[in-house]
């Protein structure tokens, strides 16, 4: 066994892992204290707007993922200069898409919330959420870009510092504006956007402590960089997208199974699913570094070794999060089920059994995905998000809640990524190398 080899894995997955455990408590506490403030009606609402945080951190990772992969090519290759040119369009073209964002809060966050699936009971909730969320999309983006080219310029301490300080801080924050300040839906969405800004200036302290850093005045937008920045980290935009895609159809096909009940008992699942998702992100961004690295150098075979890690890792991850879901879910439900609804208890027990088999099938799919693109074989990374997201996903749920109701609903998810496997074993025994 490759000990530095193994010690680098450690290092930058097990950061990485906390660093994204930190930012998915962003949406868990969210739907703590919405549960308790606000009730069903509020654990709707959020479930109906988390997809479109889901589109934004899904951007942010693309261009940071995608940047920084280059930059670490690059970097190995000893072509500072246009590293450091990627580093700055990365930035300029991440606040550009971040404005866009704002300017959809603004003036169309109504509409926004009906096409999700927003009635009467949860429009005003869930337009709320929506426009505060797309109003600091800028900071969102921006701070995922960072957290990427800090992390590949050999500071993972400091992005997980970051990453944790802004989440930590939304907790409480949360909590203030919720209850003491009697905020609402609006002062859980303020909190949750005030942590990427805390984040970025955490990070801004990267700049600060050395002289030859990322030179991010000097370089101009460079147009011709944005296709190969999105290429290499398309795979990271799909993994949320997918996200995004699987909590908007499963949304409307259980409205109609089991109306809004149904949809926060799915959103108590889904948002504790959303932790485990990260988890495995974080694992797959860990790597991202490492493989880049020595792809660029020309071993190939210690990239592959690389990877041969994770895999296994993930595997464990998977029994762990399976055996405590499986042996305490009615205690997670009480957690969020703050009304003792009986039907959602009932609803979201069941699901957590069968929905969260499908991460042992998640993680292999994420870790193949990361390693595939920072391999410059962004294609079949591409195929595995996109079956992941769209091409296997949609029409199941569809086929097997006409059959199996709710049961079809969860077991479509397990089915999904247990294809997607298949394929993604497939792809990587045929990956090119370069």
């Amino acid at each position: 066994m490759d000990k530095p080899l193994l010690r680098d894995f450690t290092k930058y997955v097990s950061l990485n892992i906390l660093g994204m455990i930190g930012i998915s408590c962003y949406i868990l506490a969210d739907t703590y204290f919405i549960a308790k403030s606000l009730g069903a009606t509020g654990i709707t609402a959020l479930n109906l707007s988390i997809s479109i945080y889901s589109v934004i951190h899904g951007i942010g990772m693309m261009i940071g993922i995608g940047g920084a992969s280059r930059f670490s090519i690059l970097k190995s290759q000893k072509m500072d200069k246009k590293a450091n040119a990627v580093f700055s369009t990365s930035i300029k073209f991440g606040v550009i898409v971040g404005i866009i964002f704002s300017i959809i809060g603004i003036f169309g966050s109504k509409y926004l919330a009906l096409a999700l699936g927003a009635d009467l009971s949860t429009l005003g909730l869930t337009k709320t959420y929506l426009a505060t969320i797309l109003i600091f999309a800028p900071f969102f983006i921006l701070n995922n870009i960072m957290i990427a080219f800090v992390r590949n310029d050999n500071n993972p301490n400091l992005s997980m510092i970051a990453m944790l300080l802004g989440s930590f801080l939304n907790i409480i924050l949360d909590y203030v504006f919720i209850f003491p300040f009697k905020m609402g839906m609006f002062g859980a969405a303020f909190a949750t956007s005030i942590a990427p800004i805390i984040s970025i200036s955490i990070l801004l302290f990267h700049f600060s402590d050395k002289k030859d850093v990322f030179k991010l005045l000097k370089y101009k937008l460079e147009w011709n960089l944005i296709p190969d920045i999105c290429s290499l980290g398309l795979s990271a935009l799909v993994i949320e997208i997918s996200s995004a895609v699987v909590l908007i159809t499963f949304n409307l096909v259980i409205l109609e199974l089991e109306g809004n009940v149904g949809v926060a008992a799915y959103g108590i699942v889904a948002n504790l699913a959303l932790v485990g998702i990260a988890i495995f992100t974080g694992l797959a961004q860990g790597i991202q570094p490492l493989t880049s690295k020595y792809h660029g150098l020309g071993d190939y075979e210690i990239s592959g070794k690389v990877c041969r890690y994770a895999l296994i890792t993930s595997t464990l991850i998977a029994t762990i999060m399976y055996l405590a879901i499986s042996l305490h879910s009615n205690q997670i439900i009480a957690i969020f089920n703050s009304e003792n609804n009986i039907a959602i208890r009932e609803i979201a027990d069941i699901g957590f059994k069968i929905y969260f088999l499908g991460f042992f099938f998640v993680g292999v799919n994420i870790v193949i995905s990361m390693f595939l693109s920072a391999t410059e074989n962004a294609k079949s990374a591409f195929l595995i998000t996109i079956a992941r997201g769209f091409i296997v996903i949609i029409p199941l749920v569809l086929l097997l809640s006409k059959f199996f109701d709710m049961i079809g609903v969860w077991s479509a998810f397990v089915v999904t990524e247990l294809i997607v496997t298949i394929l993604a074993i497939y792809l990587t025994l045929r990956r090119k190398t370069y």
